[in-house]
């Protein structure tokens, strides 16, 4: 049986945070406010994984609430659902993401995020697709005020 499940996360940036997307720091001036270290990939990856289990969405699990993920790094958060997920019956096919940001350019840190989530979620690199888009400076995130990530996941028994 194959289930899917989909995946959205936003941001604002702000000053005195470090950017964290894809479980690697990225060089900007600004980064991603939140409970936790805010990164906008992993969470809409981790929305999207447990939305094809039909559970209940990240800040369900890891409430904003709990001071226990008060900053907490999100590739934890991540290694805590892929673990769900196997004791579920299931694997991860594939997974198709976006990030979508006017700035800083994505594309340069594709390769390490790709290698550091493919080695937690075991699976290859080439399962794994992430794509850097901009919002042609439309919107929040075109105006530089937040950054956004999607996810579609493939789960498999």
């Amino acid at each position: 049986m194959y289930r899917i499940g989909t995946g959205y996360d936003i941001h604002k940036l702000i000053e005195g945070r470090d950017l964290i997307i894809g479980g690697i720091k990225i060089t900007h001036e600004r980064g991603l406010l939140g409970h936790s270290d805010a990164d906008v990939l992993i969470h809409a990856i981790i929305d999207a994984m447990l939305g094809a289990l039909a559970l209940d969405d990240i800040g369900t699990l890891f409430p904003d609430t709990d001071p226990k993920y008060k900053n907490a790094d999100s590739t934890i958060l991540l290694k805590k659902v892929q673990k769900l997920i196997k004791e579920k019956g299931y694997h991860i096919v594939n997974i198709d993401s976006n990030i979508i940001a006017q700035a800083p350019k994505m594309m340069p840190y594709i390769p390490k995020m790709k290698e550091v989530l493919a080695r937690i979620l075991e699976i290859s690199p080439d399962n794994l697709s992430i794509k850097a888009k901009t919002k042609e400076n439309l919107d929040s995130v075109g105006q530089k005020l937040a950054i956004e990530a999607n996810a579609v996941v493939l789960l498999s028994e």
